[in-house]
């Protein structure tokens, strides 16, 4: 059993493992970066539309409008605090990737360009602001790409094609993880003094998802197991345009670019969900009025899709009703300079050229807002008081701290992704300085690979593949954009009948151990399985509407009773599991207490939990 000793382990090599490494090694700490894929292959590099900075390049923007958009987008169930860190590190995060050599576009001026994005205002919502900043629609890319090169000059160790399968947890203290090697199947532990949690999310518990193969919820799906609470897992995210059927997503900056909204009818609908801010309307609106429209009968072809149009006759013509300057008038070598993967992707993969046609899309699973608690310095809390397990961090999707709330801005995850990887690296090195090393108790990956032994020598009937699909068809007709206590409660049990066929009847075909992605495949179902558990079990428990979470049983948003966070326990019993969900973690409103105290009149308290209006 081999034994990795390092300060700091970082588990996940996207943008939030990146910086934290990043921040951590130029902290002075021994660092290893962990992750089951090559770290430039990580999902932060499929995200495109850009990453939200108040620069006030383009327009006038300050820091306190996109705390604003941040807070009202997540449907005041923001933590207030957490909203206005983020929009304030946002600036000099952005600056700084720049100065790393980031390749962001440009402004006539050579300063970094931007666009406009979902639920982006200033003013406190009076107009629509560019705040956007973008590489071509490539920008996470861009990011991963960048912070790799920095991690790779700083020395920081990599162990990739790793997977991390459990957590060490020693008197209430995380000493560490334990990885099983893809290429040879032999399990080591990584030992520290620190270990942060980067995994990402867990789009692959839907069918239609934007959300990578390798996105099962690794990391939140083993805190939970050993004694973590998830937050908010109630609010799971649907991007309103992916492609038909693929759910590979078309980024919100074609709508930041002029793109529109059409349904069989010919209707700009969202004029009718969302008169001023139309198609830059929040997502969860977006999301919601697709599939009223669908249920009208007006989607295209009566097939539950509609058509996402930047043509530049159909854009040029809105802008022209909109009393557009000409200047925002496209062309198609500006759709082809500023879109080209989303280009290539409909080429690719639907025989659509959007310049000369409009796009199919549909909403697509996409992000989680829920997940691994955490505070503002990316520390692991335990409980509704706050506190810490020491030497456990997250950040990223993985992680809710929560600055998403309900429902997460668009452009969001790559500022949380910077933002809050960066604190929990500089937190984390300092926390290294100080710390002991924990004592490793005999056999630490006795239990994990005892599961893994029973997954190689099953022999039952039920293969994953079969299961999983059964999962994200329940997930998606009954946990999905619109719920009920009925449809939610049926999730729950044919969850219940899948968990048992997993742990009593579940087969693989491949007993090897090199590279043997059929048994790593049915673990990840495992973790998928868990989150998907409690996802439904906290829906079927919050009684209202509110962001992501909507209720056809509960449509208000119920202030007065839910105005408060998730947490929900796993008993570690994995066949069987006994959940305990509470609400007693309050949401941090301390910016509208602020307003308060200031003795403002509600009509001037920006930060007030009101109705939502695009």
């Amino acid at each position: 059993m081999k034994v990795h000793k390092h300060d700091a382990i970082i588990v996940g090599a996207g943008g939030a493992g990146l910086m934290a490494a990043l921040y951590a090694s130029k902290g002075g700490a021994d660092v290893a970066v962990v992750s089951k894929l090559y770290p430039t292959r990580s999902h932060t590099g499929t995200a495109q539309g850009g990453i939200g900075a108040a620069l006030g390049n383009l327009d006038e923007d300050k820091p306190i409008y996109h705390t604003y958009d941040t807070v009202k987008g997540g449907d005041y169930l923001t933590d207030q605090a957490a909203a206005r860190i983020l929009a304030e590190n946002a600036v000099d995060a952005v600056i700084e990737l720049e100065h790393m050599g980031l390749p962001f576009d440009r402004t006539s001026e050579r300063r970094i360009s931007q666009r406009r994005f979902g639920g982006h205002t200033r003013n406190f919502g009076q107009e629509l602001v560019r705040r956007a900043c973008h590489a071509a629609d490539r920008t996470g890319h861009m990011i991963l790409q960048t912070l790799y090169q920095q991690c790779i000059k700083n020395e920081v160790h990599f162990f990739d094609e790793f997977q991390v399968v459990d957590m060490i947890v020693v008197d209430g203290v995380c000493a560490g993880v334990i990885a099983i090697e893809l290429g040879t199947g032999e399990f080591h532990i990584f030992h520290g003094k620190a270990s942060f949690f980067a995994t990402g999310g867990w789009g692959r518990c839907g069918a239609v998802t934007s959300n990578a193969h390798s996105l099962t919820g690794d990391g939140a799906a083993i805190a939970l197991r050993r004694g973590v609470p998830l937050q908010d897992m109630e609010f799971f995210q649907f991007h309103p345009t992916g492609i038909y059927k693929m759910g590979i997503l078309i980024t919100e900056g074609v709508r930041g670019e002029g793109g529109v909204l059409i349904n069989s009818a010919g209707e700009r609908f969202m004029e009718r969900y969302a008169p001023s801010a139309k198609d830059l309307a929040s997502r969860d609106v977006v999301s919601r009025a697709i599939y009223l429209e669908t249920r009208e009968g007006r989607s295209i072809k009566n097939r539950g899709y509609m058509h996402l149009d930047v043509r530049p006759q159909t854009v040029n013509r809105y802008f022209a009703e909109e009393g557009r300057d000409r200047s925002d008038f496209i062309d198609e070598a500006t759709v082809e300079r500023k879109l080209p993967d989303i280009l290539d992707f409909c080429r690719t993969y639907l025989g659509v050229d959007p310049v000369k046609e409009p796009m199919p899309v549909q909403p697509t699973a996409h992000y989680a807002m829920g997940g691994i608690p955490t505070n503002i310095e990316a520390q692991v809390i335990t409980d509704a008081g706050g506190a810490v397990m020491p030497g456990l961090y997250a950040a990223g999707e993985t992680a809710c701290v929560s600055v998403h709330g309900a429902n997460r801005l668009g452009t969001n995850s790559l500022v949380d992704l910077i933002v809050f990887g960066r604190r929990g690296g500089m937190h984390m090195a300092e926390f290294v300085k100080a710390a002991d090393w924990a004592q490793l108790p005999a056999n630490p990956e006795a239990e994990i690979r005892a599961e893994f032994e029973r997954l190689r020598r099953s022999s039952g009937k039920s293969r994953p593949g079969e299961l999983r699909a059964k999962m994200q068809a329940t997930m998606m007709d009954n946990v999905g954009v619109f719920r009920t206590q009925e449809t939610v409660q049926r999730g729950i049990d044919e969850l219940a009948e899948l968990r048992e066929r997993f742990y009593q009847d579940i087969h693989i075909d491949d007993k090897a151990h090199v590279f043997n992605t059929d048994l790593m495949e049915a673990w990840e179902l495992g973790a998928l399985i868990d989150l998907a558990d409690v996802t439904a079990q906290t829906a079927i428990e919050r009684k209202e509407s509110r962001g992501a979470h909507s209720r056809e049983d509960f449509k208000a948003r119920d202030d007065e009773n839910w105005l408060v966070h998730s947490l929900i326990h796993h008993d570690g019993e994995l066949a069987n599991p006994a959940y305990r969900v509470s609400f007693d973690k309050a949401v941090d409103l301390s910016l509208w207490e602020a307003e308060k105290e200031q003795g403002l009149p509600e009509g001037e308290q920006k930060f007030r939990p009101v109705e939502r209006v695009y």
